[in-house]
This record gives structure tokens, sequence and C-alpha cells, in this order.
């Protein structure tokens, strides 16, 4: 009984521990997003600011509008759709990868793409580097077809950066997450990056609350159940 208490107890701290871990996590990266926001003349000057994830940027280039790619299955608002990356070329040697918002999936065709801006020229946009886009679990033919489709339409399930730096021909020195109000045709209603330690502050009283019913297993077994039959027995 008292390894059980031992052991519950000891993953309750446990959990506890992994909480604060998330916090300090947390709290850098609000640390990151509360600095002074980075210009394209910054970073081209000091390319090592690249790897500050979620430090805001505002940034100035060219779209390379020929390389745009949509990433399926990738809900906003509990609606189906796509998020629309495209590269962004800061200067001749300097290009970053930006995911630029989200569009809505047609019903009916998914190869029929809601249609977006991608400006010709110069643009300035606003974002926060952050880490490549996430990848979402698929079955093997689904990748396959989706492989297929991109022939065409430029659809992906993930995307693989090394392969896309290739096709672009430009090693890419960053990933943007695009914050600007929606344009474009494009929503960018993310969601704010959340420490996620609810969830181990759960799992912190399920194994305290554990170990405490065992205690109270114990003692009312090992002590009061046989304090009542003395009792009882006694004249």
């Amino acid at each position: 009984m008292w390894v059980g208490v031992a052991v519950t107890v000891r993953l309750g701290f446990w959990q506890l521990s992994r909480a604060d871990q998330k916090q300090a996590q947390h709290a850098a990266i609000v640390a990151q997003q509360s600095a002074p926001v980075l210009s394209t003349e910054a970073l081209l000057a000091e390319p090592a600011l690249f790897a500050q994830l979620h430090r805001r940027v505002q940034l100035q280039g060219r779209w390379l509008r020929e390389h745009t790619v949509y990433l399926d299955n990738r809900p906003m608002q509990g609606r189906a759709g796509f998020w629309v990356v495209t590269p962004l070329a800061l200067n001749d040697h300097t290009t970053v990868l930006v995911q630029r918002g989200w569009i809505p999936r047609n019903s009916q065709d998914r190869l029929q793409l809601a249609p977006i801006e991608t400006p010709i020229g110069v643009v300035q946009l606003q974002g926060r580097l952050a880490p490549p886009p996430s990848s979402v679990l698929s079955l093997g033919h689904a990748e396959a077809d989706a492989s297929a489709d991109s022939r065409t339409s430029n659809i992906r399930q993930n995307l693989d950066l090394d392969q896309m730096a290739a096709q672009v021909g430009a090693h890419f020195s960053a990933t943007v997450l695009q914050t600007d109000p929606a344009s474009d045709g494009l929503l960018r209603e993310w969601p704010e990056i959340a420490s996620g330690i609810d969830k181990n502050l759960a799992y912190a009283f399920q194994w305290f609350a554990l170990a405490a019913v065992q205690l109270m297993l114990y003692l009312w077994f090992q002590f009061i159940i046989p304090y009542r039959h003395v009792r009882r027995s006694t004249p």
C-alpha cells in the first residue's frame, strides 16, 4: 500500500514539475512576443535574429507567387479549409516562408480553391517568427492522392521544407506567421499560444486524490474497522 501511495504522490509532483516547465516556456514566449519588432533591415544585418522564435517582425519583400502551396485539413473556427503558404524574397539572397492565412474548403470540389490575391511588387507585412507549419496525420493513400493533386493545384497534406526549398531554389531563413488583419481573401484568426498547464494540473490532482484514497482505505481497514469491532465485542 505504501508503495502505491509513494508512487502516486511522486507522479503528482512530476506533473506539477511539468506544469512549472511549461509555465516557464510560456513566459519565455510571451517575453519574445513583447520584445521590439524586428525590421527587414535588422534581420538582414544580423541573420542570427531569424532564430528568435515568436519574435514579432515587420517584413518587406516580393512574393514568389508561383510557389504558393495550400495545406489541406487545417480547420479554423470549426470550418474545414487550407493554410496558404507563400515564399517571400526579402532580397536576392534571403527568403522566408510565410504562412499567410486561411481559406475555406469547397465542400463540393476540394480542388476548387477560394480566390486569393498575391500582389506583384514590393509588399509589407507583419508577423512573428514561428516553427514550420505543423503536420497532420494522414493515411498512405491520402498522402498519395494529395501528392497527385499537388501537381496541378499545389495542394499538400503536409509540407516538406527541404523539397519546397529545392523547388523554389532558395534556402528558407525562417518561417513567418503573418498576423495582419484579414486581407487578400485570407483569414488570420490564429489561436493564442497557451501554456497548456491545465492538463498537467488536472493529472496532478488525480494522482494526489488517488494517493489520498489509498491512505484512507488503509486507515479504514487497518485501524477503524478493527477498533469498531473491538468496541462492539467488549462487554
